[in-house]
């Protein structure tokens, strides 16, 4: 990526959140703008309004191939895949293709603590910033988790730390964005529609470190050896955590281990960075083994931003789940209602699965994004009641793990949920976590979890 200068000329190619932050960045610092999207002036109103003002240029309702390489650089959003001709194009002239957040990080001088892997990506980085504020710093929130980068770039008021949530979809377009710390939280076969293979995958997410040096950091899951493997030799300082406890910590880390581990309750502090503590968890209002992930990452991440134990133990314990992530939504009639929209991929379901020891009964399916399902089966077995399918999925679904539980296919998602309060009884669980997108039925996971909602709310 060459260093941004005025005059310089840029397309950015698709017009949501992060095109419209990241043209007017671009604008501000005297770059020609041209923006590019296949929707018309009316599907895109919401973000036009943003641009009011700003100088740019605008080709709107499908794309012009000529204009793809006549750029000095492009500035391609999440959502648009790399593999559309307009892009191939462009790349075959050498022209330069990269995401927001490597624009916006040009002009950040700020400590970036980046947070990715494939699930826990927005509970964790949420978990950072408030740790940092609890602390008494400031912190700004951003990237994939829903403000753009850019939009720090832009404001005037800095912060002491900018933590970054940052997908596969923004690191593939990424050459020079380097972190201070960068958190890998796990990996698990994800979004191969999109990437072709979980090889393909795993490489976007690692992009991460390309650029770091031994004098930033990377926190790590001990237990997700795919991560580890990728990770060996890596140049930046390591903190590991697992919820495996201090003695089924592998013998090759046991001599070193720095980071974090969750035993009998608490999170335990154990490096030699800092004085050994454990933060009891009694009252968190987090459920689940994969939040214990979460915390362990979010602390240590805390801790090489100078925060206290003492403002750590407040956040850990007052940390409210997030909307659509194991989010309780109502007790009716004995039986817990919660909506894990969010959980729009295998791995994620099956740790949505393992924090309940109540009967489940499932509701799961939607599009499907090219992964297996069959790994779902023993957890089905051991934990659902009650499974049913629904989407463009559930054909699919039913093949692989349809018989370990009692299944139903429905027609509508209402459907679907009318169905789980029927088979459910006093102290069953009805969990929505599809382990799909929600794009066949819904515009996103979130629309998604706001009609379960509604609809449960309405019983």
């Amino acid at each position: 990526m060459l260093p941004i200068k005025k005059k310089m000329r840029a397309l950015v190619v698709g017009l949501g959140r992060s095109g419209a932050s990241v043209t007017k960045l671009l604008s501000k610092k005297g770059v020609k703008v041209t923006v590019t999207d296949e929707k018309n002036k009316t599907d895109l109103k919401e973000f036009l309004d943003q641009l009011e003002g700003i100088e740019y240029e605008s080709e709107l309702g499908k794309h012009v191939l000529k204009t793809f390489t006549e750029q000095d650089f492009i500035v391609v959003s999440p959502g648009v895949p790399l593999d559309i001709k307009p892009l191939q194009q462009a790349a075959k002239c050498n022209i330069p293709i990269v995401s927001e957040i490597e624009v916006a990080a040009q002009f950040i001088e700020e400590p970036i603590i980046a947070v990715t892997g494939t699930n826990g990506k927005t509970t964790t980085s949420h978990l950072i910033a408030e740790m940092i504020r609890a602390g008494g710093k400031t912190a700004f929130l951003g990237g994939n988790v829903g403000t753009p980068l850019s939009d720090y770039a832009l404001q005037k008021d800095k912060c002491d730390y900018v933590v970054c949530e940052v997908s596969s979809f923004q690191l593939e377009s990424c050459y020079d964005f380097k972190p201070h710390v960068a958190v890998f939280l796990n990996i698990a076969p994800d979004h191969l529609d999109r990437h072709g293979n979980f090889e393909n995958y795993v490489a976007a997410k690692l992009r991460l470190k390309n650029n770091m040096t031994e004098e930033d950091y990377i926190i790590t899951n001990i237990r997700d050896s795919k991560l580890n493997s990728s990770l060996s030799g890596a140049v930046p300082k390591v903190l590991h955590f697992t919820t495996d406890g201090h003695s089924k910590i592998p013998a090759h880390y046991q001599e070193k281990f720095h980071g974090g581990y969750y035993e009998n309750a608490g999170l335990h502090l154990k490096s030699n960075r800092w004085k050994d503590h454990v933060f009891p968890l009694q009252g968190t209002l987090l459920r689940g083994l994969h939040n214990r992930e979460n915390q362990l990452a979010a602390m240590l991440a805390a801790k090489l931003a100078g925060i206290s134990n003492e403002a750590i133990q407040k956040v850990l314990i007052q940390f409210k789940p997030l909307p659509h992530r194991m989010e309780f939504v109502a007790k009716k009639n004995q039986v817990f209602f919660y909506n894990d929209s969010k959980g729009t991929n295998v791995a994620s379901l099956m740790r949505s699965l393992e924090s309940f020891r109540e009967p489940v009964i499932l509701i799961a399916g939607g599009k499907d994004k090219g992964e297996d399902y069959s790994p779902l089966a023993d957890m089905v077995q051991k934990h659902v009641k009650n499974l049913i399918l629904v989407g463009e999925a559930k054909e699919k679904m039913n093949r692989a793990i349809g018989d370990f539980s009692e299944t139903f296919l429905v027609g509508t998602f209402e459907e679907a949920v009318y169905v789980a309060y029927q088979k459910s009884r006093s102290g069953d669980v009805v969990l929505l976590s599809p382990g799909c997108a929600s794009h066949d039925m819904f515009r996103n996971f979130e629309e998604r979890g706001d009609h379960f909602k509604k609809i449960v709310l309405n019983f």
